[in-house]
């Protein structure tokens, strides 16, 4: 029997950040709005007139946290904000971004999106050397290198980027500057935008640009640090030697918005063509093709597109319902899968039908809507989906569980068919999802299809790891044989 649990892999963060508007807090308000999808657990913003850091983080949606004259009160012409679902340290107040820190070197902010894969041994470095975390965020792991003095001249900023491993975009934020980061590998995404009046912006997604009325100017490179300050914007190449390119492919599947571009490609378009690569390696006689909405739409045109087949949107979804995977009890979350999507019986009653998911994970999702399908009277439900079976747990900033809780790395296509009810089940190839981007596959990490990572990790290193760290420490001080202050 195969366990229900989890139907879509968790979102990580987004961050935005606005350099020399005199209204930087609301329209990063207004950036966070619209990167909203990548993160639902907290928000927060710091921004900076100058002289003095203001701040406000809160646990839940974006409008949740900013309320009343919350945005009024964080003046300044720079501000950096975060959106936040927890990859690494818990889900609690504490560990809300944007963090702070004050040091010698003035006031410092950073928001982070990824995950570092060498978190644990940085902060046992940074430990041995005194250094006092207030969170189990490996972001607070960059403010404490950043916060390190000077030695030979060496800058600062490039020096703790290199001891970084794994996958992150950054904002840092001081009392004069804005600056972007971007990992080598290039695993997340950070585009640079422009206001009418010159501000700079940073984003994590183009449509978030679009929302305020900015102009895109380009990505931020991989291993490219960008620093914006009152002579304007200039860059510096981190990692000038590596040249392997490694960004996210769900990204295009499932993460970001449609009306985003990524790496000069639309994602609604790689998605629609993702359907039409999914129609000529499954072509089936059917009579409609129905998305599971709202993340299966486009592969589902794309696939209807190619095939000839009629496209019906059969399931309506409600836009009112949190995220079934965010609930706090299995009661509230099926409840919640059920309500989410209501099926339209007449136009599926009779009919066989194509199904489009841009992933199955653990098929709870899945599962319930093709029976329900077939309880409306569908004579055949054969389920397609838009990418190859993840089969590998990701490191690098998606909350994809280990693989022993991965659906595809633990039962065979006809397992899960039989799972599903469904009259039959197939993925479209790492080729054909490859070919929908129209980027060369080198270009991309796929570690949760082919298992192959980019940046070697610890497979005991997961997302409590530092909660872990904390406990151990606790014991430690428990036992009497252990030095004490005293």
């Amino acid at each position: 029997m195969i366990m229900e649990q989890q139907t879509h892999p968790k979102h990580y963060c987004g961050v935005f950040g606005v350099y020399g508007h005199p209204n930087a807090a609301e329209l990063t308000y207004y950036g966070l709005y619209a990167l909203q999808h990548r993160g639902q657990e907290s928000a927060g913003i710091v921004s900076c007139d100058g002289k003095q850091f203001h701040e406000h983080k809160g646990m839940g949606l974006v409008p949740q946290v900013f309320k009343g004259k919350v945005l009024h009160e964080l003046i300044g012409e720079m501000a950096i904000g975060h959106a936040r679902y927890s990859t690494t340290g818990s889900s609690h107040i504490g560990n809300a971004q944007p963090l702070t820190v004050d040091c010698s070197r003035g006031r410092i902010a950073i928001a982070h999106n990824g995950n570092l894969t060498n978190a644990s041994q940085l902060r046992e470095e940074l430990e041995e050397k005194g250094s006092i975390f207030q969170t189990t965020v490996d972001s607070e792991i960059v403010l404490h290198w950043l916060a390190q003095p000077t030695h030979n001249g060496e800058n600062t900023l490039v020096t703790t980027i290199r001891k970084l491993e794994g996958a992150f975009s950054l904002l840092i934020m001081t009392q004069s500057e804005m600056i972007g980061v971007r990992d080598p590998y290039g695993f997340r995404p950070l585009c640079i935008g422009q206001l009418a009046n010159g501000s700079y912006v940073l984003s994590s997604e183009t449509c978030a640009l679009d929302l305020i009325e900015a102009k895109f100017v380009r990505d931020v490179e991989p291993g490219e640090i960008v620093i914006i300050d009152e002579k304007g914007l200039r860059s510096i190449q981190a990692f000038p030697e590596h040249k392997k390119r490694s960004f996210c492919i769900f990204e295009y599947v499932y993460f970001a918005r449609p009306d985003s571009t990524l790496a000069d490609q639309n994602v609604y378009k790689v998605r629609v063509n993702m359907g039409k690569e999914l129609a000529r390696e499954n072509p089936l006689d059917a009579d409609i093709v129905v998305p599971i909405p709202d993340s299966g739409n486009c592969a589902a045109l794309g696939y209807s597109l190619e095939s000839g087949i009629p496209f019906e949107m059969a399931f309506v979804r409600n836009h009112y319902v949190g995220r079934s995977f965010l609930q706090p009890s299995q009661l509230i979350r099926d409840f919640n899968v059920r309500v989410k999507l209501n099926l339209i019986t007449d136009l599926v009653k009779g009919k066989r039908v194509i199904i489009v998911d841009d992933s199955i994970v653990r098929g709870t999702t899945c599962k319930k809507r093709v029976n329900s399908l077939k309880e409306a009277g569908a004579k055949e439900v054969h389920v397609l989906v838009s990418c190859p079976p993840h089969k590998n747990p990701c490191v690098y900033g998606i909350d994809f569980p280990d693989r022993n809780k991965l659906m595809a790395a633990n039962y065979n296509l006809d397992e899960i068919c039989q799972y599903l009810d469904a009259d039959s089940l197939n993925y479209l190839s790492q080729d054909g999802m490859v070919r929908a981007t129209g980027k060369p596959k080198d270009s991309f990490c796929m570690a949760c299809y082919d298992g192959v990572y980019p940046v070697e990790y610890d497979p005991g290193v997961d997302k409590h790891i530092m909660e872990r760290r904390r406990e151990r420490f606790e014991k430690l001080v428990g036992d009497d044989s252990q030095p004490k202050l005293l």
